[in-house]
């Protein structure tokens, strides 16, 4: 497996940079909180072998986050209630073998 990084210097940004690659209509989207950082990754290859790991160092709690572009900020929310808005799902995995590799090269 390989792995390819993009870093970035805050959530907000990760958020933005998801924000902006994600399809039209996906406006919920995964990201991990685990072991000090705030990452998602994407297949960069149909096989799986390659992932882009998006990150910045940071936590954040288990749940549901509105992302407003406009502003560039994001706050825990109860529900998904807006289409004008991304949000982000946020979960602590209990182990994730793909993030300890990439963690572990960084």
């Amino acid at each position: 497996m390989k792995i390819e990084y993009e870093e970035f210097d805050t959530i907000e940004d990760v958020f933005m940079y998801m924000a902006s690659a994600a399809p039209p209509m996906k406006n919920t989207m995964p990201v991990n909180s685990y072991k000090g950082y705030v990452m998602s990754f994407i297949p960069l290859s149909p096989t799986g072998e390659t992932y882009l790991m998006i990150y910045a160092k940071g936590s954040l709690e288990p749940g549901i986050y509105e992302f407003d572009l406009k502003s560039n900020s994001y706050k825990k929310v109860e529900a998904i209630e807006r289409a004008d808005k991304v949000y982000f799902v946020s979960l602590t995995p209990k182990r994730n073998t793909i993030a300890d590799t990439a963690i572990e090269n960084l």
